[in-house]
């Protein structure tokens, strides 16, 4: 009898460890993913963001057609994946960054502009070091 008892708690513990290595290994499977999904709508979004600030410099979005409108389209997709991705404080910075990109209008060596521009750029690290932080409590 005392065989069959020490068997059992021994098969029970087993299972124990078994099942919360499983639990574990899933928690951790789904951060990782998540914080992998993050970076890469993180990515999209700044690049996007970056190129069409690089194009904005010398045109504005109407003037342009198809090649603007790509880059808005590929920053408000990412966009988007963020907001379902990430917190309400980066999310915010987002939508900050997104208002002051559209608009943005060519500098023309106008000082007031350049200001603005600059403006822009420092959002753009403010948003990038939010995100940062976060990927890194994922």
């Amino acid at each position: 009898m005392e065989n069959v008892l020490s068997v059992a708690i021994g098969a029970a513990v087993g299972l124990i460890g078994v099942v919360f290595g499983a639990w574990f290994t899933a928690r951790r499977q789904d951060r990782m993913w998540l914080r992998e999904q993050k970076l890469k709508a993180g990515v999209g979004f700044n690049t996007a963001v970056v190129q069409l600030l690089d194009h904005l410099k010398e045109t504005q979005l109407s003037d342009d057609g198809p090649g603007a409108n790509e880059l808005a389209n590929r920053m408000q997709e990412a966009r988007s994946a963020l907001y379902l991705l990430c917190s309400s404080d980066t999310v915010d910075l987002a939508d900050a960054l997104a208002r002051r990109v559209w608009s943005t209008r060519p500098t023309d060596g106008r000082d007031d502009r350049r200001a603005e521009f600059r403006e822009t750029l420092e959002l753009l690290r403010r948003f990038t070091h939010q995100l940062r932080q976060e990927i890194a409590r994922s």
